[in-house]
């Protein structure tokens, strides 16, 4: 096996914490916070991705609690729309080149808009050390 047949499937995480946009997003923050992950996806009910909810996106609320004592709201509120995703038939290597370009940490993964899991660019890194090692 060699690193361009390996696939975004092979190597996506497929259990994620995710939100639903009416989340409040104190709660959110405190989910982000307590397992120190950086940011998840946002979905409906029936799985179809609608954005993500980041630390930076969450940071917008303590300027509003700075500023205007305002301390919240729904996570649809605060969340990133049009989020960048990839397909879990996507070679790793030409995500590899995706992350180099665009310089996210992580995509979402769809499948026909249904979030099905998420990668990172530490998941590529595992991918090489796996075929390195043969």
């Amino acid at each position: 096996m060699n690193l361009k047949s390996c696939l975004v499937k092979d190597y996506m995480a497929r259990t994620l914490i995710t939100f639903k946009p009416d989340t409040p997003v104190l709660d959110a923050v405190h989910v982000l916070v307590k397992n120190r992950i950086a940011g998840a996806p946002v979905v409906d009910d029936e799985g179809n991705l609608l954005g993500m909810l980041s630390e930076l996106d969450c940071m917008r609320v303590a300027l509003q609690a700075g500023y205007h004592g305002d301390y919240g709201g729904p996570v649809r509120d605060y969340m990133t729309e049009g989020v960048k995703t990839v397909s879990m038939e996507m070679s790793i290597v030409d995500l590899a080149q995706v992350f180099i370009d665009q310089h996210y940490r992580r995509f979402p993964v769809t499948d026909k808009n249904r979030l099905v899991g998420q990668i990172s660019r530490r998941d590529v890194l595992r991918a090489l050390e796996v075929i390195a090692k043969g």
